[in-house]
């Protein structure tokens, strides 16, 4: 899992970064504002934000990671009691506001439930399932190892089942905010509509891809 993390208060930040690290994590640490804000399109999975922080603020980082992704969840860790600021966050699209002082584990709960970490294995349909640690497809009780950027593009789809993943997102995610040509995401579908047998996949043309599976499942 790839996070972004912004905190100005250097021992909170790197009790964090420790924290994350030892769960086997890739966390991309700032302190400063405006280099935060100039890495957000590098292809995240996860944004740890604190407000008020050098050069340019959390909020103002907020409105353009909802640029560049949609669902990526994004926490808030601030000490603001001001109501107002809060209000701006949610309305933003920020998926939790977690209020300093707070507890590492609080932080790392928060981040389990809206990243899907503790999801590893995914079950998505009779005999099918998915863990993403080992990048292992089961189909039938067929073992199919992905590379990476299938098992990439299949956790995002998974994590946004029933709903179209747009192709910037799909770019930002699977290849971590380089750039992708459609004939690259096509090649990439193409592969894992083969291993994974039946139509899961549906293409929306000029806006992206959507897995479709039973909503009982």
């Amino acid at each position: 899992m790839k996070i972004l993390l912004l905190e100005d208060n250097q021992t909170l930040n790197e009790t964090i970064q420790l924290k994350f690290k030892q769960n086997g994590h890739d966390i991309y640490s700032y302190i400063d504002g405006q280099e935060a804000y100039d890495s957000v399109n590098n292809g995240f999975s996860c944004f740890i934000l604190d407000i008020n922080v050098p050069n340019v603020d959390g909020i103002k980082i907020l409105k353009k990671i909802r640029k560049y992704y949609d669902e990526v969840p994004v926490i808030i860790i601030s000490a603001t009691v001001e109501l107002d600021i809060i209000r701006q966050a949610y309305d933003f699209g920020c998926n939790d506001y977690l209020k300093k002082p707070f507890f590492i584990d609080e932080l790392e709960i928060k981040v389990n439930k809206l990243c899907k970490i503790n999801e590893n294995k995914i079950t998505f349909d009779k005999n099918y399932s998915f863990d993403f640690n080992e990048r292992l497809l089961v189909v039938e009780k067929e073992m199919l190892t992905l590379t990476q950027k299938e098992s990439l593009f299949l956790n995002l789809l998974l994590i946004n089942k029933n709903k179209i993943v747009s192709y910037e997102t799909i770019q930002n995610y699977v290849w971590e905010g380089e750039f992708a040509s459609l004939d690259a995401i096509r090649t990439v579908v193409k592969r894992l509509r083969k291993k994974l047998v039946k139509k899961f996949i549906k293409a929306y043309s000029n806006k992206g891809y959507l897995f479709e599976v039973s909503k009982t499942i």
